[in-house]
């Protein structure tokens, strides 16, 4: 949430009624993956980082490179960096609970 300076992003877990609701179902049954909404229109896995970082704007929108690759290749790249990420960012005793303000930008 850092580097959403201009607070653009709202979250909600895949089992909320918000996300039954405005997704399809294939994206709310299986919780392995970041899924975002925007305009209606829905990106999944690698797609929906592609479209975050683009969002997020700055030196971030770098990342629309990514889309000169197969979905397939950024996809089998994402779920390997997904399956690692405890080596990759390490991992923390406890969850760290969101501020209130954060609290806020959760749709359930």
């Amino acid at each position: 949430m850092a580097v959403d300076k201009e607070q653009k992003f709202r979250f909600s877990p895949l089992q909320s009624e918000f996300a039954q609701k405005n997704l399809p179902h294939e994206m709310t049954a299986n919780l392995d993956s970041v899924v975002f909404l925007k305009e209606g229109k829905t990106f999944r896995k690698s797609q929906a980082v592609i479209k975050i970082l683009e969002e997020i704007g700055g030196i971030w929108k770098l990342a629309k490179i990514g889309k000169i690759l197969p979905e397939t290749i950024l996809n089998e790249t994402y779920d390997i960096v997904a399956q690692n990420r405890y080596k990759i960012f390490g991992k923390k005793e406890t969850c760290r609970l969101p501020t209130p303000a954060e609290r806020a930008r959760f749709i359930i």
